[in-house]
């Protein structure tokens, strides 16, 4: 069986959906700034598999790319695909800006648990997954012994909170590195806590919103308590900026994805460990993609179908996820018998996928990064209490769906 889905993993890049060969250009928007080498190799085999086809593959900040690309569509100017954040798939399938995508029984079979249902709506798939992270906790281990503890596994939060009280009591540094600048990884640290408390944002099957939970309460509070061991003024900072506190040697720890280890100076002796769970729930993590969307009404849908499927197919995803330090977005290890993630380290990534929670599918996902964010700052700033913030963020959240 091994052997026969090798073959299809394969092959599956070379597989296309019989596009008419004429002379054309897919216009692609590829969120984050830069088109990452194992997507220009795709994009050269395209161009060479159809002889006249150009890919205009532009590259565009995380900051504007996703504003744009609905502007353009919105305004009858669509690009053929884009590589956005997931969480907007679900308003953009809704405003009927994107068409669906078919993603076969064998293939929806070799995803990680839990990816699916970040690109998943009304029984439609409305992207194809293309980059997948979970979240663990960086800790800086000469910060943590100058303090005078062991650098070990904090399991709770508890522990989590007296590591980096004693991090910032004892050492120039702050405990630990929070985010709470309104930025879409600021809501998604929180989900990291969240998930890791046996919370959740919203019932995907009935659309009820579970965010006004003890759970949530629970977890806001805790956002609050951590503020008061975390580096000055939170609300400044979204996660990348963390990592630069970190290689600096101004937090202890900070939560990060799997490429924070490559990202981190080579001197600070480090160790990565699972989110610590809080006092409801057990360790977790987010679990979280971003998608090739193909738009609708483009100069050519069927290129952009076929370009976007071998995107995310077969070798150029792997290579992809490996070059880049993704968690594994496919189960690689049904497919071939030699993976990057087998060590003790990129278990940490892998592991809590089984207990990881989705990112929410909301119609107007800004909406709901608002009232998530609303509440971390208002905790932060000292605006209301945990479980008037969370009932507010609920009113917030349900005005989304």
């Amino acid at each position: 069986m091994k052997n026969i889905k090798k073959a299809l993993f394969l092959a599956l890049i070379g597989a296309g959906f019989m596009a008419p060969v004429h002379a054309a250009e897919v216009h692609a928007i590829i969120c984050g700034g830069e088109i990452r080498p194992a997507d220009q190799v795709v994009f050269d085999a395209f161009e060479a598999k159809y002889p006249g086809v150009t890919v205009n593959a532009e590259a565009v900040p995380w900051g504007t790319c996703q504003d744009k690309s609905m502007t353009l569509a919105a305004a009858g100017d669509p690009v053929g695909l884009a590589y956005i954040g997931s969480r907007t798939l679900k308003q953009l399938g809704r405003s009927g800006l994107i068409v669906p995508v078919d993603i076969s029984d064998e293939m929806q079979a070799l995803y990680q648990p839990g990816v699916l249902a970040t690109v998943s709506d009304g029984g439609q798939f409305w992207g194809y997954p293309h980059a997948f992270s979970t979240k663990a906790l960086f800790i800086n281990c000469g910060l943590v012994e100058a303090a005078g503890e062991a650098c070990v596994a904090p399991r709770t939060w508890e522990g989590l909170y007296n590591m980096a009280k004693a991090v910032n009591d004892n050492t120039s540094a702050a405990g630990i590195g929070l985010a709470a600048k309104d930025f879409d990884n600021t809501m998604h640290q929180f989900l990291n806590y969240l998930y890791s408390n046996g919370g959740s944002v919203s019932n995907a099957d009935t659309g009820e919103i579970t965010f006004n939970s003890p759970e949530a309460v629970e977890t806001l509070a805790f956002i609050g308590k951590l503020a008061g061991v975390a580096q000055e003024g939170p609300s400044g900072y979204e996660r990348g900026q963390l990592t630069q506190l970190y290689n600096d040697g101004l937090i202890g720890m900070y939560i990060n994805g799997p490429w924070g280890g490559g990202q981190h100076n080579a001197n600070i002796a480090e160790i990565v460990v699972p989110v610590p769970a809080g006092p409801s729930g057990e360790s977790g993590t987010l679990l979280i993609t971003d998608s090739m969307a193909v738009f609708k009404g483009s100069a050519d849908e069927a290129l952009a179908m076929e370009l976007a499927q071998m995107m995310t197919s077969g070798e150029a995803q792997y290579d992809l996820d490996k070059s880049w330090g993704l968690t594994p977005i496919l189960q690689y290890d049904k497919m071939r018998d030699d993976v990057y993630y087998s060590t003790d380290y990129w278990q940490t990534f892998v592991e809590p996928i089984g207990r990881g929670g989705p990112e929410p599918m909301f119609e107007d996902f800004k909406a709901l990064q608002a009232g998530i964010n609303g509440a971390i700052q208002g905790i932060i700033l000292g605006d209301g209490s945990a479980a008037d913030l969370v009932a507010e963020a609920a009113e917030t959240l349900a005005e989304g769906l």
